[in-house]
């Protein structure tokens, strides 16, 4: 039986983890002569070494002890690396225990291997010096700091035998993100999730700044963290056969007491549990630490110029190859890799075998069990109407059937995620059969739907948490929805924008699995706010995710409550996307039919037959819609366009998926320009109804033969008034688009007509300002059409 506290063992430890330095900095430098079997030339080392050094041997270190606690307990664990870019760390113990190797067999477990391994780090053509998706074992990538935490925990909700853990930077600890998302463990159920092990990596200094909680003394960092509901274990020093027996004692009182705290809560229900005290370990060591001490007179190791390339060694400059060398053999080389390069048998006997290695864990890539969601039938749930526009009804609230019966459906595979919005999105129907999870004390009867289980997690007022929980929760292979105010989302753009980084970048691997949809639904929009005002008011987010490549987003502006549930139907068991809806919650008329609205989300784009006069002819004038409100002015517009010109030719078109608007040579579902021009001709004139900024619009149309596109989205106006009025002040409004509609049709006749217009406006103006609300004859519409 192996004595994993033994000298022996500390000893072995200490080798591999030198064998870890070593490989981490070979590739920083060189990209020949790995093995230092002869003196350095020019050629060995690279033009530019790019990378980080400052965390890395900490990272190494965590990394040889986490090895040793999955041996120890048997554990299914893997590994999140927090701080920015320290890539080399999971590329060198994924290589050391032969798993990069399995992937990338041309990268052998040798020397001629080890040459292409430090060759590629950092260098064209080769990988990025960061935990990317090329990477074994990674699901989280460093670019942007703040969200390791959220994606460990999102990792492990539904995956109770999993303990993920998570080095903390101190530089990140320092965001705004990570800093909240200390309060994850008010959300882990320890009956149903597994565990996350934060590992707080404290060496001291940021880029050029000392780090603020590493300044913090022991006392100060145990209150903030005991306050926050967490046990520190702290560890602290920088010789590595002192560290050993400290750092070992610490995992494995982690390790028990994760384990002790889930025996103890899987005697009960997982509605019985109370939420628990879970450890976490602050390790303190030097930045930079194994590295070098000192340089041109100042200090390296445990300073912030150990950040990123500590020593100025470069194919052009070789004058100080000597001091490489020697840092490179204080890691012994040749008493922890073979004269082929082989990393020595007895300190391979250390990593994990198969699965057990935390770059092999199955989580990381596609989940452990990854199954698409049963989904209930839409039409199920469809409203049912006479004529177009004749029911009102609020979209989110026909939504929250469905998702209530998805998630009974699919009861371990499916979450919803949100900043304390759902019941305000109106999606109150899942509470039907699912609380919130939350740990925390409840106190009823003040408190609503929260319960230590449930599929919801919406209790932390955090776009940040949602967000990165729901990467999590999809990057391991399940399902989920993040639901959010419009404006706000832009608080979380930059998360969207690295997973769908993470998303191209991945799906070139062919190793790599595809991961589900990242589903996010936009509510509270611009152009209904009841009483937040212009601070509420930013439609940009479809402007960011428009800007990336097309194949990895979809746009959907589903226009009413059928068309909404056609859109999520459509959307759920997706794949390497992320799929953007923008919805109404709002109440609101209700235009199409299932199989109608079935056929919109199929086609993208589709003429209205029911709301189109021009019988297959040349229309004198195109409207169309992408959005609830725009559709909604727009049908309006038709009604008093064709009150004042019944002969006027018009057509409706309604768009539902923005983006395949676009062409063919941007996107690949893109119309062909015969399909667009089928729609919208190559000549007449369209006055377009849009949910975003203008610009967005404009910038698809260029590429198109029509150019006689007239966009009316969000201008930048708002304020605290009434719904229509938004509208107005943006010109999104019936009057100002049957009024720009009739000016581009008939010139100078209709001048008449456009003073109608203006007078409305004007009475619209004076109306609610003295009655707070929208006009009668606004709130009272109903579609007329051409019967």
């Amino acid at each position: 039986m192996t004595d994993y506290s033994s000298s022996e063992y500390f000893a072995l430890m200490n080798q591999y983890f030198d064998a870890a330095n070593y490989i981490s900095v070979g590739q920083l430098y060189l990209k020949d002569n790995p093995l230092l079997k002869r003196p350095l030339q020019p050629q060995d080392v690279k033009v530019h070494p790019i990378g980080h050094w400052g965390t890395i041997a900490g990272q190494n270190f965590i990394y040889t002890h986490l090895n040793r606690v999955i041996n120890k307990y048997d554990l299914n664990m893997f590994y999140i690396e927090g701080p920015g870019h320290g890539g080399q760390v999971m590329v060198s113990n994924s290589y050391l225990d032969g798993s990069y190797s399995e992937i990338y067999p041309e990268i052998s477990a040798d020397e001629q291997g080890m040459q292409k391994l430090f060759k590629q780090f950092s260098f064209p053509g080769g990988i990025a010096s960061h935990a990317a998706p090329e990477t074994p074992g990674s699901i989280h990538e460093g670019g942007e700091l703040g969200y390791s935490l959220s994606h460990g925990v999102g990792a492990i909700l539904d995956n109770p035998e999993v303990i993920a853990a998570v080095v903390v930077g101190d530089g990140e600890a320092e965001t705004g993100p990570l800093a909240t998302s200390w309060f994850s463990n008010v959300f882990i159920n320890p009956v149903n999730d597994g565990a996350v092990l934060p590992i707080l990596n404290l060496n001291g200094f940021k880029i050029s700044n000392p780090t603020i909680l590493s300044r913090k003394s022991d006392a100060e960092l145990k209150q903030y963290f005991a306050g926050l509901g967490w046990e520190p274990i702290f560890v602290e020093g920088d010789d590595p056969d002192a560290l050993n027996p400290q750092m070992a004692a610490a995992m494995d009182q982690a390790v028990e007491k994760i384990q002790s705290i889930q025996a103890k809560a899987r005697q009960k229900s997982a509605q019985e549990v109370k939420r628990p005290v879970w450890p976490m370990i602050i390790f303190r060591a030097p930045k930079g630490w194994t590295g070098p001490k000192t340089w041109d007179n100042e200090p390296i190791e445990g300073s912030f110029r150990a950040h990123q390339i500590p020593i100025p060694v470069d194919e052009n400059h070789l004058e100080h190859a000597d001091e490489l060398v020697a840092w490179m053999k204080s890691y012994h080389p040749d008493e922890v890799f073979d004269e082929q390069g082989h990393l020595k048998s007895e300190i391979k006997s250390l990593t994990p075998k198969g699965n057990r290695r935390m770059a092999m864990n199955p989580i990381t890539n596609g989940g452990l069990d990854p199954k698409p969601l049963v989904l209930p039938n839409p039409h199920d749930y469809q409203l049912k109407f006479d004529r177009p526009g004749a029911v009102d009804a609020q979209d989110m609230i026909e939504l929250g059937n469905y998702l209530r019966d998805l998630i009974k459906q699919n009861p371990d595979n499916f979450r919803f995620f949100g900043p304390d919005e759902t019941m305000s999105n109106r999606l109150m129907h899942m509470f039907e059969v699912s609380d919130r999870q939350w740990l925390e004390p409840i106190k009823k009867p003040n408190d609503q739907y929260e319960a230590p289980a449930g599929r919801i997690l919406d209790a932390q007022l955090s776009e940040h948490q949602a967000e990165g929980w729901l990467e999590g929760y999809t990057l391991t292979g399940r399902h989920g929805i993040f639901a959010s105010y419009e404006a706000f989302l832009r608080v979380v753009d930059s998360m969207l924008t690295q997973h769908f980084k993470w998303l191209r970048k991945a799906n070139e691997q062919s190793w790599r699995k595809k991961y589900p949809a990242l589903n996010i639904i936009s509510t509270s929009t611009s152009f209904q706010q009841d009483h937040n005002g212009y601070t509420h008011q930013d439609p940009g987010i479809m402007t960011h995710l428009a800007e990336k490549k097309p194949e990895y987003i979809r746009e959907y502006l589903p226009a009413d409550a059928n068309t909404l549930l056609a859109v999520v139907n459509n959307s759920l068991n997706d794949e390497e996307v992320i799929n953007l809806i923008i919805a109404s919650k709002q109440p609101r008329p209700q235009f199409y039919s299932m199989p109608e609205a079935e056929e919109l989300v199929q086609q993208g784009v589709k003429v209205i037959d029911w709301a189109t006069n021009d019988q297959g002819q040349k229309p004198d004038l195109i409207l169309a819609a992408a959005g609830t409100e725009p559709n909604m002015e727009a049908l309006a517009a038709i009604d008093l366009l064709h009150a004042a010109f019944p002969n006027m030719k018009l057509r409706f078109v309604n768009v539902v998926d923005l983006l395949r608007l676009q062409t063919p040579a941007k996107n690949p579902r893109g119309l062909s320009d015969a399909a667009f021009d089928e729609i919208f001709t190559p000549d007449v004139p369209i006055v377009f109804a849009f949910h975003g900024y203008e610009d967005l619009l404009r910038d698809i149309f260029y590429e198109r033969h029509n150019h006689q596109m007239y966009a009316h989205g969000y201008r930048e106006n708002g304020d605290i008034t009434t719904p229509f009025d938004m509208r107005v002040v943006n010109e999104l409004d019936r009057f100002h688009l049957a009024q720009h509609g009739a000016q581009l049709a008939y010139g100078e006749q209709a001048v008449q007509f456009s003073q109608q217009m203006d007078k409305k406006l004007q009475q619209h103006h004076d109306y609610i300002r003295e009655n707070g609300d929208d006009l009668p004859e606004v709130n009272n519409w109903k579609f007329k059409g051409f019967k």
